[in-house]
């Protein structure tokens, strides 16, 4: 828990203590309860794994499906809005900004059809997904690549790189230096 307290002080200049993180950021108390809610899906008790994800999005405004696989260190800043479907399987040590959606591309179409396949996208290490990004189907997101605001991901991203537009397109390579918002110095308006 220090570890993954300390990885949101050092990628927030806003955390002014774990205590304040602990108390204040509704990304950390969403990826608690998905934390339960997703031992009790995988013990097959589907309805209370729901019941406890619907109360967790009830409190944060944060959506994490139960079956949804988080690693290590998830940092979801502000989280109003974020959806993060059944199938999305999440690395290490990423950064989600509010408003983004890790989705499916045809879900009410053939549903019986959809059940028990990969259908929401994957999120290696180091990835940042800007405010507002919705990242669809089951596309595969390379490290530390950077996902820009707004942009609408439907093919799989290389590693390093940086994503922006609709349909995202990418624009560069993303250092290993974080970068808030998914912005590098190479990709800033110059004025």
């Amino acid at each position: 828990m220090n570890n993954y307290l300390q990885s949101i002080i050092d990628r927030d200049p806003a955390a002014r203590s774990k205590l304040s993180v602990i108390l204040t950021y509704p990304g950390v108390k969403a990826v608690f309860f998905h934390r339960i809610a997703n031992f009790f899906a995988t013990a097959k008790f589907d309805l209370l794994a729901r019941i406890i994800s619907q109360f967790s999005r009830f409190l944060t405004g944060i959506e994490i499906h139960p079956r949804a696989k988080i690693g290590k260190n998830l940092f979801i800043d502000h989280g109003m809005g974020v959806v993060i479907g059944e199938t999305s399987d999440i690395a290490d040590n990423v950064t989600i900004y509010h408003m983004v959606t890790l989705g499916g591309i045809s879900p009410s179409i053939n549903s019986n059809d959809q059940r028990e396949i990969k259908r929401h996208p994957t999120l290696h290490d180091n990835v940042v997904v800007g405010s507002g990004a919705q990242i669809l189907g089951p596309v595969v997101v390379g490290k530390n690549a950077r996902i820009g605001a707004n942009a609408v991901v439907t093919k799989n991203v290389p590693e390093n790189a940086v994503m922006v537009g609709i349909p995202a397109k990418n624009v560069g390579t993303a250092t290993e230096e974080f970068k808030p918002y998914a912005v590098t110095n190479g990709n800033e308006e110059k004025e």
